[in-house]
């Protein structure tokens, strides 16, 4: 269901400011059901990774934690979560089937993507052999359609776990002088027009293979958008190619960083509200809307990416994504070695927004649905989530003042229509929002991530808090947030 700011239940109580000590008051009673604001059913696996097709074979044979830290999200999940395989390279690549590597191209540096490059079987080899569900990208932008069937014919009988196939990358920045405009100008038109034109001879390549696309894949919320795309595909019947629709995401944008405004909470509920008109439209054809890339911010991020902020950012963004109906979400992993936004680098390093990612899964792991209970016009999020029998299973409170240095402000939460005598509370806090793993600590529930295994070490520390008559209180401090398990 869509959010509008104001529509939201109301906080029931607002204390005045004072200056090093809690900052507000909040009150928010808990449904005992889904009340009318919540989110549709939850995908087992809301959230999910983009890895760079270039890049993705050396992330799965190179980069030992690719592997651990899907594990995790998995174990919390209870399934692998989900891959996408794409990106820029995608519709710079040629498939070989000669080819014995999996990938194949040259660069000046190690901190370039190619500008061209081959792969073979083998790199279709790496994704099958990935437990969970996989897209995979294929080149449209180089208008060598029989090549992309070649490949596409390859994926099919190699990927028993194969979710779609995306007929190019973000077509909205393809120009005139890409070999697939023929020198004309390229527009929303033209692409839509292309788009069911491949969708419908990859089809028949495929021996008439039916909801196979991942369609739209675009960067852009002006003219290339799949409300646009909707109306060619059912005028041209080829929804029956479709199986689901793709937008990608990025909140910011070179020079433009800003960390504060990243992880303010009404600055996301804003940007996600953006993407309501995509959602509906998926909708109307009954096809899922993916965010199938995104994350913090592009040109590597601008210092901000890294950052335990961005963690935070990333949490609410799921919950937020997740209530507007995008089915799931996948965080982009770029080039290895050069990439402020990446969770998990080659040197065994998990870093600061992968502590986000987590708790978001703890938060959605097993849930049928989740609701707002803030208005979304302040910097504080309280969310219920709900459990396979639409009992209200955790809380998810977070405080998005951006904090940096000196006193730590904190918000009081009080959460009514509790039941027993009290509640467990998992903390996620880092030593200021500008933090990254590097120059301080982040931790759940006093834990970090360690080692290559990805797993969490040191004592965990689960908060216990009295419940009286119903009522719990929680102390939520500046860029902190609170899993609270009912």
């Amino acid at each position: 269901m869509g959010l509008t700011k104001g529509s939201l239940p109301s906080l029931l109580a607002i204390l005045p400011l004072i200056s090093g000590q809690a900052a507000y008051g909040l009150e928010f009673a808990i449904p005992s059901s889904p009340p009318s604001n919540s989110s549709s059913l939850i995908d087992s696996t809301p959230l999910g990774v983009s890895l760079e097709f270039f890049a993705f074979p050396d992330y799965i044979e190179k980069v030992p934690l690719t592997n651990s830290c899907l594990s995790a999200l998995g174990e919390v999940f209870g399934t692998p979560p989900p891959m996408r395989i794409g990106g820029t390279t995608q519709d710079r690549a040629t498939y070989n089937a000669s080819l014995s590597l999996a990938v194949s191209y040259t660069v000046a540096s190690p901190d370039d993507a190619p500008d061209s490059l081959t792969f073979g079987d083998k790199f279709m080899d790496l994704a099958a052999g990935y437990d969970g569900k996989v897209t995979i990208g294929v080149n449209r932008r180089l208008d060598d359609i029989d090549n992309t069937i070649a490949a596409a014919k390859v994926i099919q009988s190699k990927l028993q776990n194969l979710y779609a196939i995306e007929l190019g990358n973000e077509p909205n920045f393809f120009e005139s002088s890409d070999p697939i405009a023929h020198g004309n100008a390229w527009t929303a038109e033209a692409d839509a027009e292309s788009q069911v034109s491949w969708q419908s001879s990859v089809s028949k390549g495929l021996g008439d293979l039916k909801d196979f696309v991942q369609a739209g894949v675009f960067f852009d919320l002006e003219t290339f958008t799949i409300s646009y795309l909707v109306e060619k595909e059912e005028n041209t019947d080829s929804t029956q190619y479709v199986h689901s629709f793709c937008h990608h995401y990025y909140p910011q944008s070179s020079p433009s960083f800003n960390l504060s405004k990243l992880m303010d909470h009404t600055t996301i509920v804003d940007g996600v509200l953006a993407f309501e008109e995509q959602v509906r439209a998926a909708e109307e054809l009954q096809k899922d809307l993916i965010m199938g890339e995104t994350n913090s911010a592009t040109q590597g991020g601008g210092g901000i990416s890294p950052t335990y902020g961005a963690g935070l950012w990333i949490l609410d963004y799921m919950m937020q994504a997740t209530i507007l109906g995008v089915k799931q979400l996948f965080f982009h992993q770029g080039t290895i070695g050069n990439c402020q936004y990446c969770w998990w680098n080659s040197n065994n390093t998990v870093n600061a927004p992968f502590y986000g990612a987590y708790f978001a899964a703890l938060a959605l792991a097993n849930a049928s649905q989740v609701a707002q209970l803030d208005s979304g016009d302040t910097r504080y999020a309280a969310y219920v989530i709900y459990d396979a029998d639409s009992k209200p299973s955790r809380v998810l409170l977070y405080n998005s003042d951006y904090y940096t240095e000196g006193t730590r402000g904190s918000v009081d939460v009080t959460l009514t229509a509790l039941s027993g005598d009290s509640v467990s509370v998992k903390r996620l806090t880092g030593d200021a929002a500008t933090t990254t793993v590097e120059d301080g600590k982040v931790t759940i529930a006093g834990q970090a991530f360690t080692g290559e295994t990805c797993g969490l070490s040191g004592s965990e520390n689960v908060e216990s808090v009295q419940v009286d008559g119903g009522v719990g209180s929680f102390s939520v401090g500046a860029s902190e947030a609170l899993l609270v398990y009912l």
